[in-house]
This record gives C-alpha cells, sequence and structure tokens, in this order.
C-alpha cells in the first residue's frame, strides 16, 4: 500500500481535499470492478458500506480543515496520531495534526484477506489499518527528524485559554494605564512628570454704589496663571494574580503669576508679582483587587481602595501679603500649597473590554474626605481663626475608547468628570457652615497616545483639556512604566 506524505499547516489543509476527491474517484472505478461478480443483493450491501466509509472520510476532512483553522486562531491544538487498532483512520488526525492517509477503497477482491493480514470489508477496506507510526519518521512528523515540530507532546496551539482573549501589547499598555495594573507582573515602577496649567480671570470692584445705580471707586480685572509641575514614582507590587498595592509619592512644584490693574490709583496700569513653592505631595497608596477576568463574554472588572495622607504643604493659615508697599491692589500668598490637608479615602470599581483592536473602558469612584481641625485657617496677617472643615465629597465616573493600530502602538480617548459639593467649615462649639463658591463641578477630555518599546518599557503620553471652569486649562504629561 502506498504510504502518503503530508505536508504541515494550513495549505495541506487544503491540499488534502482534491487528495480525498482523487482516492474517491479510484476508489469508485476499483469498486465497480469488485462488483461485477456480485448478486444484486450483494452489490447493494457493499456499495452501502462504500458510501459510508466516504461519508467518513469526508466528514473527518472537514473537521480538520476546522481544527487547523481554529489553531491559527490560538483556539485550538493538533491532535496526536491515531493509535494502532483504531476503528476508523478518517476520524483520528496525525501527528502534524491532519488526517492519517487512507488505503485506496476496493484494491483487493471481495471476501479476500486485507493487506496486512487486518479482516477487511466486502470492498477491501481495512477494519484495523497500520498506525501511522509504521510510515517513515519525516512523513509522520516524529522527534528528530526533519520539519518534525519542536513540541512533540501535541500542545502546539494551546498558548491561552479559549475563555480568555489575548491582549496585544499596546491593548496591555491600555490596561495598564485606564484600567488597573497588570496582576501578572510583580514589580513595576511607573515614573511620570506632568504641568497642570490654570489661568483665571477675575473682575475686582473696589468701591460703593452711590443712589442704588452709579459705581463709584476702581474696577480692576485680576488674573492668575499658575503652573503645577509634578514628577511622582508610582511603586506597584502584585500579590496575587488578581491582588496588587501600590504606593505613589510625589514631589510638586507650583508656580504663580498674580496681574492686577490699578498700580498707583491708575485704572489702566497693571503691575504684576510671582510666587513658587516646591515640596513633597500627598503620599497616596492603594490596593487593587480583580472580582472578574475577561473572557469573551463578559469584561474585566476590577476594584480599588485608595487612601491619601496630608504629607504636602496644607493651604490652610497660609498669610496673603501685599507685595509692593506702594501698591495696596497687589496682593499675593506668601508661599503656595503642594497638597490638600485632609486625610481622604476613595473607592473605585473600573470595567474594561477588548473588542481587538478596539478596547472600551469606564470608571466610577467615590471620593470621602475626613473632617480635620486646624489651629488657623485664616488668610489675613495677623488674624488666627481655628476651625474645623469639611471638604465637599467628590462623586467621579468617566469612560472611553481605545484603539491599538499596531501591535505596539494605541491611541484613546475620554471623558471625565467630578463632583465636588460645598465645603463646610466649623468655629469650635459652633455649626457647620457652607464655604460661598466652594461647590465645583471639572469637567475634562483626555486624549493619549501609547507605545511599547519593548516588553519591559512603556511611553503613555497624555493631554487633557479642561471643559468647565472649575477644571484646569489643559494638563500634559508622559509616563515610562517599566516591568520586571
Amino acid at each position: 500500500m502506498t504510504n502518503y506524505s503530508w505536508t504541515r499547516g494550513p495549505r495541506s489543509a487544503l491540499a488534502a481535499i482534491p487528495t480525498a476527491v482523487m482516492l474517491f474517484a479510484l476508489s469508485q472505478g476499483a469498486g465497480a470492478q469488485a462488483l461485477a461478480g456480485q448478486s444484486v443483493e450483494d452489490r447493494l450491501n457493499t456499495l452501502m458500506r462504500v458510501v459510508d466509509e466516504q461519508q467518513k472520510q469526508i466528514r473527518s476532512l472537514e473537521r480538520q480543515v476546522t481544527n487547523l483553522e481554529m489553531a491559527q486562531r490560538g483556539r485550538g491544538a493538533p491532535g496526536n496520531g491515531a493509535p494502532a487498532g483504531s476503528e476508523a483512520v478518517a476520524d483520528q488526525p496525525g501527528e502534524d495534526g491532519l488526517p492519517v492517509p487512507l488505503p485506496p477503497l476496493a484494491q483487493v477482491t471481495p471476501g479476500a484477506p486485507a493487506p496486512g493480514g487486518a479482516t477487511g470489508t466486502a470492498t477491501g477496506v481495512p477494519v484495523n489499518p497500520p498506525s501511522p507510526e509504521a510510515g517513515s519518521s519525516a512523513a509522520t512528523g516524529a522527534p528528530g527528524a526533519p520539519g518534525a515540530p519542536e513540541n512533540p507532546d501535541g500542545t502546539i496551539g494551546q498558548t491561552q485559554r479559549a475563555a480568555e482573549p489575548v491582549r496585544t501589547q499596546a491593548e496591555q499598555a491600555v490596561v495598564q494605564r485606564e484600567h488597573a495594573p497588570l496582576f501578572d507582573r510583580k514589580l513595576t515602577l511607573d515614573w511620570g512628570i506632568s504641568d497642570t496649567y490654570y489661568d483665571r480671570r477675575q473682575l475686582q470692584l473696589s468701591g460703593f454704589l452711590a443712589l442704588d445705580a452709579i459705581f463709584l471707586g476702581n474696577i480692576n480685572l485680576g488674573q492668575t496663571k499658575s503652573h503645577q509641575v509634578m514628577a511622582d514614582l508610582d511603586t506597584r507590587y502584585g500579590l496575587t494574580d488578581r491582588i496588587s498595592v501600590d504606593v505613589d509619592v510625589p514631589y510638586i512644584y507650583r508656580y504663580s503669576n498674580f496681574i492686577v490693574g490699578g498700580a498707583g490709583g491708575a485704572a489702566n496700569t497693571l503691575s504684576d508679582a510671582s510666587v513658587s513653592s516646591h515640596a513633597i505631595g500627598d503620599v497616596n497608596f492603594g490596593v487593587y483587587y480583580q472580582f472578574v477576568k475577561e473572557t469573551n463574554d463578559i469584561p474585566d472588572i476590577v476594584g480599588s481602595l485608595r487612601v491619601k495622607s496630608p504629607t504636602g504643604t496644607s493651604p490652610f493659615g497660609i498669610k496673603v501679603i501685599q507685595l509692593e508697599p506702594d501698591n495696596t491692589n497687589l496682593v499675593a500668598p506668601s508661599k503656595l500649597p503642594t497638597g490638600t490637608g485632609f486625610w481622604n479615602l476613595t473607592a473605585g470599581m473600573s470595567v474594561l473590554k477588548t473588542y481587538d483592536p478596539v478596547v472600551l473602558f469606564g470608571s466610577l469612584s467615590y471620593t470621602y474626605n475626613i473632617a480635620r481641625s486646624f489651629a488657623d485657617i485664616s488668610s489675613v496677617v495677623g488674624q488666627t481663626e481655628p476651625a474645623t472643615v469639611k471638604l465637599g465629597d467628590i462623586w467621579q465616573f468617566g469612560g472611553g475608547v481605545a484603539l491599538a493600530f499596531s501591535d505596539k502602538d494605541s491611541a484613546s480617548i475620554s471623558y471625565t468628570m467630578a463632583i465636588q459639593p460645598a465645603s463646610k467649615t466649623r468655629a469650635p462649639g459652633g455649626d457647620y457652615v457652607k464655604v460661598p463658591g466652594s461647590e465645583t463641578t471639572a469637567a475634562v477630555l483626555n486624549f493619549g497616545l501609547n507605545h511599547v518599546v519593548n516588553k519591559h518599557l512603556t511611553i503613555n503620553g497624555a493631554v487633557s483639556v479642561g471643559m468647565t471652569p472649575d477644571a484646569p486649562n489643559f494638563v500634559v504629561g508622559v509616563r515610562f512604566p517599566y516591568t520586571f
């Protein structure tokens, strides 16, 4: 019997189809000769057996082509060779993932012993065909033979579980930046630097109304231009495949330029002054827990709990001073704060779903600011005002989409809104009083660009544009997460 050599790969699966057709045609010709000397009933029985065997061959070839296509997508593994003594050759794939070659039908006369001593049917199809190991090592892909697979144990293609979609490096960068840490990495050092810019203008009135209609005094337009440059190092460590902890230590440099009119009593004369400060910011740390791992049907769901400590310079008690002796209009704080002055807790939930090459993500968080008592909250020189301050708790939500346009590059766009009710103060022995104008709504539109340098280093760039007066004008930054 002729040995058939099969070529590995998806193309060989396609080549198997015309081969099966040729075998089918040969078997028909041989079968016709074998049927010439039989009765009508024997001929019918023989033809039915031939049809059954050929249908088995066709179904087997179709299954093998489907399995190879799935293996190409990473969802299946080519099977092992058919064991000796199997009852249906066409139903068992070879070691290379392709069907074992079937012998031609009706090569012997009806009732004669099948080749190899196997008991045959009326058409000569052997019931127990020889195993594929009987062929040459090159044809079967035995280990050590030319063209043999590197992994002979049949695990080729099982590089992932079918239920978990595999993300590209670019998609992993999006996950790490927009969603949560990568739980499969033990240690990550994420260093970044950003610049936040504010430009605020405010109308300043110094005078009084005469006859309830005429304003007597100075009308000035005050302007404040502020830059806040922050460099921070976020150290993340994966405790398990579902739990990760991190500590973020920021260092902040602040610069503000105050511009006012009315210098020397002239309304059209401007004067300005600059103030800068730098110090450590509010150190914060958190823990992440992955409730649900992403599959083909459900998204990735991660919860987080963060704590921020008041290690930065508090804004309360900083005095506003007159910077020039002859200009009473030009006043500015003696220094700039680098922190909020409060402990707070933030509980959040984020959701992410990958639809290669698109990644959808969203988040919701609630920040609880713990009330704190200060010995002095007054900004007036020579005045001391002790009080307890309670900042408004913050609700923040957002969502966006990222597109991986190559294995290493992706771009994202998202929207974030933070709503904070009014803050309150309470004098010793008194009740809480609302601070006028302290209620804020900050909405920003974020644009990101990620580039994977190698399996350890990623570069994440981002630009955020403020959409409400309470949000910064813009924030531009870059981060360099390095995973070990």
